[in-house]
């Protein structure tokens, strides 16, 4: 499963840069490629940074949320895995209660919350990939990843994408 896992991400990356839409992920703390400010970090406060997108495509039934550390030493890390979003929302702001009808995904701590960055050596690149769903997934509240992971698959319309930066 952590495979398939992977393959989402590769493949949501790919379709990002060939579609290169009007679905954006962005935020007002930090620009893509970009440091993420320590307050989102384990050097700070932890909190989610605020979030925010447009151009949802009009057969959405809802979104996913994942952010991962491809630069994890041990292979792919999962900091947060927010599902079904309600479509009709356009923003997360800075730590964010989970929206109504939205659900969180265990993260690679087997926490079902956000945490934030805390590389031991060197910068890390931290993906934030939104997902624009043509289905509800029928997951709840503390799903594995790789269960939420799995059950997106096949199911993506469009995503959008914002890479933050941190080091220590």
């Amino acid at each position: 499963m952590r495979r398939n896992s992977l393959l989402v991400i590769i493949l949501g990356m790919i379709q990002f840069n060939a579609l290169a839409g009007n679905f954006t992920l962005e935020s007002p703390s930090f620009q893509s490629n970009s440091m993420i400010p320590a307050q989102f970090t384990c050097a700070g406060t932890n909190v989610s940074p605020p979030l925010n997108w447009q151009g949802v495509p009009p057969n959405t039934k809802s979104l996913a949320l994942v952010v991962n550390d491809p630069d994890a030493p041990n292979g792919l890390w999962t900091h947060w895995i927010l599902f079904n979003i309600p479509p009709s929302v356009n923003k997360l702001e800075e730590g964010t209660a989970i929206p109504q009808g939205a659900a969180t995904a265990l993260n690679s701590w087997n926490n079902a919350i956000y945490q934030g960055p805390c590389p031991n050596l060197g910068a890390h690149r931290y993906v934030f990939t939104l997902y624009a769903l043509d289905t509800v997934l029928d997951q709840q509240n503390g799903t594995a990843t790789n269960d939420v992971l799995d059950a997106i698959t096949g199911h993506v319309i469009e995503n959008a994408v914002l890479v933050g930066l941190y080091q220590k």
